[in-house]
């Protein structure tokens, strides 16, 4: 009993098991379900770590096709939460990810076979070719009734092998269409001068590293539509938790923009974030893709302002975009140069998502502003 059990639970894989992938596998472990979960990771040295989230670890790495072979067959549940690698336009690391979940489909004669074992089939056989057994043999089949009607090919769902070894299969988890979660980002939109976008939005992508966002997302919409995998996306924008809040930022006083030269941007919860990727992996559609995002519409330097005041701190200092564009680090400047305001309808509607913290003023008002100040 516990062995069927155990056969009988789900299994997830995460790939790229950090923050969010370890949220992830907290939620999943508060499950009554308690399904199995796998997390694939490059370095030894974070197996505790895993262990202790309740993941079993798998070594393996993205860049190294050959060491990802383990993972066909692994899980019916994939979270793909690991970045492109950082040079170049095209994502390699999803392309040897999709080839490595392809499992080996088993050849008709094979199925046949395995269908046509045991004394069933062979009871089929014989009857089928109009042979019966002798009125000896133990298991002969009983005469029939003059008013009965002859005895009658049985309907192929009463060929047990076939069924139970597809049964096997489905619970050890080697399914040959995997469920794949993508972890994109909202970056692949580019500069939208503000406008509130849908998921339809035509992606723009303005810089290398949303460029690989887009090959990424194009590589697993095409395995979806020839049938290796089924890939849901989540759009996402800049993640939040206690942990992840621009406390160094405001303490280093780095400039924002000026309120006539700022820029919208759209934030989520990583536990909000955590429970949208599981909630896609259960009930999103084939190919779709969904803004994980929350309600507020905040400019960057209020964002930063509300946590400023929140932490008690000294607000950002605000300059002008020529000025940003002499001073700060080009990596930073890339964020403030892209403006836009997500529309999350397939979220709340269609997933039915309800988020824990529907805006970043939800998250520091009963997380932040409650707590006593720290030592």
């Amino acid at each position: 009993m516990i062995a069927t059990r155990i056969l009988r639970r789900a299994r997830i894989l995460i790939v790229g098991c950090g923050d969010v992938g370890l949220r992830c596998a907290a939620q999943l472990q508060a499950r009554r379900s308690r399904p199995r979960v796998f997390a694939l990771t490059r370095r030894a040295e974070r197996s505790d770590l895993l262990r202790a989230a309740g993941a079993v670890p798998v070594l393996g790495d993205l860049d190294q096709r050959a060491r990802l072979s383990r993972l066909a067959g692994l899980a019916g549940t994939v979270l793909h939460l690991a970045p492109p690698q950082k040079d170049g336009d095209d994502d390699l690391r999803t392309r040897r990810l999709i080839a490595a979940l392809k499992t080996r489909r088993q050849p008709a004669s094979r199925v046949s076979r395995a269908g046509r074992s045991g004394l069933a089939s062979r009871l089929l056989r014989r009857a089928s070719s109009g042979r019966s057994h002798p009125p000896s043999h133990p298991l002969a089949l009983p005469p029939a009734h003059p008013a009965s009607r002859p005895f009658s090919t049985p309907k192929p769902s009463t060929i047990v092998p076939e069924r139970t070894w597809r049964a096997r299969r489905a619970q050890a988890g080697a399914t040959s269409r995997p469920t794949l979660v993508y972890a994109s980002t909202t970056g692949v939109y580019g500069d939208c001068g503000g406008a509130r976008i849908d998921e339809t939005r035509t992606p723009r992508p303005a810089n290398a590293r949303a460029k690989r966002r887009v090959a990424a997302e194009r590589q697993l919409r095409r395995a979806t539509a020839r049938g290796a995998l089924k890939a849901t996306i989540a759009r996402i924008p800049g993640i939040y938790a206690r942990t992840r809040l621009p406390l160094a930022r405001l303490e280093k006083r780095t400039p924002a923009l000026a309120a006539d030269d700022d820029v919208y941007t759209s934030h989520i919860h990583a536990d909000d974030l955590a429970a949208i990727l599981l909630r896609m992996a259960s009930h999103g559609k084939a190919g779709r893709i969904v803004h994980a995002s929350d309600d507020s519409e905040l400019k960057m330097g209020e964002y930063f302002d509300r946590v400023a005041d929140a932490f008690g701190l000294e607000r950002a200092p605000r300059v002008s975009r020529e000025v940003a564009e002499r001073e700060l680090d080009p990596v930073l400047l890339s964020f403030m140069r892209e403006s836009r305001r997500l529309d999350n309808t397939r979220l709340t509607r269609e997933l039915r998502v309800r988020l824990r913290y529907p805006d970043v003023d939800a998250f520091l008002d009963g997380s932040v502003r409650t707590q006593p100040p720290g030592p």
